[in-house]
């Protein structure tokens, strides 16, 4: 039997906090549910000393209540003092990145005790705001500079109001169905399906901000309580940030669990993963069908459990949008009907912004740890807009590689998978095809614009708005039973220099 090295890295402490007062004077500020999820996290280890030992941290992005020095504010609400503090950047699966990172300084020698911790508490302040009550938290810094779609967007997306998620993710949902060769209404059917599942997940969990599953139907058919916010996504298949949640991971090694006590059944092993990225602007990637990243992800974590799926006894496939677990499962070559959450999803489970999946990490190591022995998971998240890409395994027992490899990324790979990116026209008028596209709509239900993203004859890629007057060509890009992608139309110049397009 090999020997374990005492360097191999283990999660054996995980602490959530869900605080749904409605009542805004009764809210916790985030530094605060950031540091009960750590206290929980260390009750959960079940080995006060790994507080007093912690020589690093990793603090998510946060978004509700801007902070000069976060890491400084929690480690005094703790009482430590890691010689590593360090303040994340925006993106959605910078969690992953960091447990993935913290192991792997851990196996180095570099650190004995390490926590991911983030919170959000956007309910309490979007609350606070309609009472007209003033938070007596610790004072906001409006100054500090969140990323933004519109740090990230081409001008033209902006301007044609396609830089949020809810207006993005579309664009990969629309033209994905129709390159799998599903009709609108057959992959509306797939995404509620989906979500039902994962609602199903919420329910079950106590952490969860909505507790109450929902059947397909339910998911899919747009009322006045289920509006549609981005075609063809209703308000159900929208990720839900208005929560208060904090969570937190604490990691260390074999050797020092050993010698604090934590007992082996606590104890989660960090096995390997990988990560990679799209380009940023997205009007600069070669297709809308599927992400190179995100498959080179996928299939470099399954060949690290020997290339079956099946070897994931659970997983957590990032859930911003049905698209992304809907790309991802077709990767790992998983059944539709496949439980891809042991968490419930950001539009049940809730969407604390950039820190979700230190909650899912948190779910996956008690399911883990509730398992058979031996079994492994996957921990997927994503970032910006199907833009970064990390995916970690871990597992209830040892990998048979040994201690992590210190490289991950694959972007090499990904990279070289790329096709040709159309050139970008800003000025044009003839006809143009579509390429994807997707219809926003406001709070009465009513379309405001089309977005459609189109090619031209010479094969140039264009960005172009659908008025909400122009019925003939909204009633074709929202037809059920047929795909629009590749349906000519033909695009003008407006008054303010942007692109028109309408239906031939």
């Amino acid at each position: 039997m090999t020997t374990l090295d005492a360097r191999t890295p283990i999660i054996v402490g995980v602490g959530e906090l869900t605080h749904r007062s409605k009542e805004a004077a009764e809210g916790l500020e985030p530094i605060e549910l950031m540091a009960r999820a750590m206290r929980a996290a260390v009750q959960d280890s079940g080995a006060a000393a790994l507080l007093a030992g912690l020589d690093s941290i990793d603090i998510v992005c946060e978004h509700s209540w801007p902070y000069t020095d976060a890491p400084a504010l929690l480690n005094a609400r703790l009482g430590c003092s890691p010689a590593r503090s360090v303040y994340g950047v925006t993106g959605g699966e910078s969690p992953v990145r960091y447990i993935h990172e913290a192991a792997l300084r851990i196996a180095r020698g570099e650190s004995k005790v390490a926590a991911v911790t983030g919170a959000e508490a956007r309910y309490t302040v979007d609350a606070a705001a309609k009472q007209g009550v003033a938070l007596d938290w610790t004072p906001r810094d409006d100054s500090v500079k969140l990323l933004r779609g519109t740090d990230i967007c081409h001008p033209v997306a902006i301007q044609l109001g396609a830089a949020m998620p809810v207006t993005i993710y579309p664009f990969y949902e629309n033209a994905a169905l129709a390159h799998w060769g599903q009709t609108p209404r057959e992959a509306q059917h797939e995404s509620a399906r989906l979500w039902a599942r994962y609602s199903e997940v919420a329910a079950a969990n106590p952490h969860a901000w909505q507790r109450k599953a929902l059947a397909a139907e339910d998911i899919a058919r747009v009322d006045a309580a289920n509006r549609l916010i981005a075609w063809p996504y209703t308000k159900y298949m929208v990720a839900n940030p208005l929560v208060n949640m904090g969570a937190a991971v604490l990691l260390t090694s074999v050797g020092h669990a050993r010698e604090l006590g934590i007992p082996e059944a606590r104890w989660v092993y960090v096995w390997d993963g990988a990560a990679a990225r799209e380009p940023r602007d997205y009007l600069q990637r070669d297709q809308y069908h599927r992400s190179h990243a995100q498959d080179l992800v996928m299939e470099t974590v399954l060949a690290q459990v020997g290339g079956d799926a099946s070897a994931f006894e659970m997983l957590e496939l990032y859930s911003c949008f049905p698209i992304v677990p809907k790309m991802a499962r077709r990767t790992l070559g998983l059944a539709p009907e496949a439980r891809m959450t042991s968490t419930g999803g950001l539009s049940f489970f809730g969407a604390p912004l950039n820190d979700y999946m230190t909650h899912a990490a948190a779910g996956l190591v008690r399911a883990l740890r509730a398992a058979p022995a031996g079994k492994a998971a996957l921990l997927y998240g994503q970032g910006e807009y199907v833009t970064k890409h990390h995916a970690l395994v871990l597992s209830s027992r040892p990998s048979p590689q040994g201690l992590p490899p210190p490289d991950y990324s694959v972007q090499a790979a990904a990279d070289a998978r790329r096709g040709a990116v159309p050139p970008l026209v800003l000025r044009y008028a003839g006809s143009a095809s579509v390429e994807t596209f997707t219809v926003v709509y406001g709070r009465d239900g009513q379309s405001s614009q089309g977005i459609v993203i189109a090619r031209t004859p010479a094969g140039e890629r264009l960005m172009a708005r659908v008025a909400a007057s122009d019925a003939a060509t909204l009633k074709v890009l929202t037809d059920l039973d047929r795909s629009p992608v590749g349906c000519s139309g033909s695009v003008s110049v407006g008054a303010d220099e942007l692109l028109d397009w309408r239906v031939s």
